[in-house]
């Protein structure tokens, strides 16, 4: 015959099926992440969007495409604000490829220094520089498989200076805003810029990418923040499917 169980065995016993019962019955929160593909929500998303945002551009400033090139390469994990503090000494003291090809790296790193990173964004400004020049006769090439041949350009700086300066869709820009709002939107529900862009692209209109990316971007800057978005005045707040309020910046 079976041992009998001791009174603590059939206390211990009881507690741990009621606290397994009680997890079974209890409901599952709900996911942050509530993928929503109807395209007349999206193009709901897409006209409210433009109304709030009409004529939005790209926040850095930038005279040519080779300016924005450098400038994008700097905003990585750095505001456009920092950026564009920083730009202008930069472009009066460097104001070709060729004079960011030939300067001494430590005169490069010193003016971008508080952009933070700096030895890596200088070393990938001039490797840049320096490619334009034997490469692309000193211009800045205007397709994607050109541009990611240069030094510190991936698809988020491509599809900036493709789009911004050239106004060429091949791609949507991906940031930490778009990122953020789209998957709070229910646009995707994956986490890495490569496959939310290849997300987007397939449920957005071509016509639309590069301005969404802007629109987004302002969106999220203004209303839809990583921390304590402002629901009450965002003007998708109907059409979000965003319900975890514990609120993070993925």
């Amino acid at each position: 015959m079976p041992a009998k169980k001791t009174v603590a065995q059939k206390v211990v016993y009881a507690s741990s099926a009621t606290a397994k019962a009680a997890k079974k019955a209890a409901p599952r929160k709900a996911s942050a992440t509530k993928v929503d593909l109807d395209p007349q929500r999206i193009q709901k998303i897409l006209k409210r969007l433009r109304a709030a945002h009409p004529d939005v551009v790209c926040a850095l400033h930038h005279n040519n495409a080779w300016e924005l090139t450098v400038a994008t390469i700097l905003s990585a994990q750095c505001t456009d604000v920092r950026v564009n503090m920083v730009t202008p000494g930069l472009f009066r003291r460097f104001p070709t490829p060729k004079s960011f090809a030939e300067a001494p790296i430590e005169a490069i790193e010193e003016e971008i220094r508080s952009t933070g990173f700096y030895r890596n964004k200088a070393r990938s400004i001039q490797g840049a520089a320096r490619r334009l020049i034997t490469e692309f006769g000193g211009k800045v090439p205007q397709t994607m498989e050109e541009l990611l041949t240069l030094p510190g350009v991936a698809r988020k700086t491509a599809n900036v200076v493709l789009g911004s300066w050239f106004g060429i869709a091949v791609g949507v820009v991906v940031d930490t805003h778009v990122l953020r709002l789209s998957n709070r939107l229910g646009l995707t529900k994956n986490t890495t810029p490569e496959k939310v862009e290849q997300d987007l692209m397939r449920i957005l209109p071509q016509n639309r990418w590069i301005q969404f990316s802007h629109e987004l971007i302002h969106h999220g800057r203004q209303a839809c923040v990583a921390r304590k978005p402002r629901c009450a005045d965002c003007t998708l707040e109907t059409l979000c499917h965003a319900k975890d309020k514990t609120w993070n910046s993925h």
